[in-house]
């Protein structure tokens, strides 16, 4: 009976591990097309190189989750087509608002990432799972920081901020409860 039940825990717990993965990498993805989307619009201003960097930043997030899939064989999320799109529409359409706006839509998907890393950090209590949390941590750091450049590059300045931020940090609440499942 106790065999039972540890193996149930235990293939509970790979579908979590799977499903972090699964919504890791997709949300990484996301994060680089929104930032292609930004730089198609402002890549050739001042502001590119500060674009550009995000991005690269998001680029080692997502080759590191994409190894992780290769190595932990996780399926990646059904909804990936739609996340290619959307994340550089987003992208794009905050930048044609300009700078703050495009800085605006960093702070809130960074947010919302920032405390989806939290919670998923506080759930890897095990030690098996030393890497993996590591590696959230200092993705999660990398996070806040882009959260902070946007901040000081004038996000709080956009006109209506505060809706503008609240729409993209629920769309990317969904899109991480979708890529979680699908």
């Amino acid at each position: 009976m106790k065999k039972n039940k540890q193996r149930s825990n235990k293939a509970k717990t790979n579908v979590l591990i799977d499903r972090m993965i699964r919504v890791n990498q997709a949300g990484e993805y996301g994060a680089k097309r929104i930032y292609e989307g930004q730089l198609s619009i402002l890549g050739d201003t001042t502001d590119g190189p500060v674009l550009q960097e995000m991005k690269e930043h998001e680029q080692v997030h997502l080759d590191a989750f994409n190894k992780l899939m290769i190595d932990k064989r996780v399926r990646p999320t059904a909804l990936f087509p739609i996340w290619h799109i959307a994340g550089f529409a987003l992208g794009a359409s905050t930048a044609r608002l300009g700078k703050n706006a495009a800085m605006a839509c960093t702070v809130a998907v960074e947010e919302v990432i920032e405390e989806h890393y939290e919670k998923q950090i506080a759930s890897l209590d095990a030690k098996e799972y030393d890497e993996l949390r590591e590696t959230l941590e200092k993705f999660k750091l990398d996070e806040v920081n882009h959260k902070e450049i946007a901040l000081s590059e004038g996000a709080k300045e956009t006109p209506g901020y505060q809706l503008l931020t609240r729409a993209i940090k629920k769309g990317s609440r969904l899109a991480i409860w979708l890529s979680e499942r699908i």
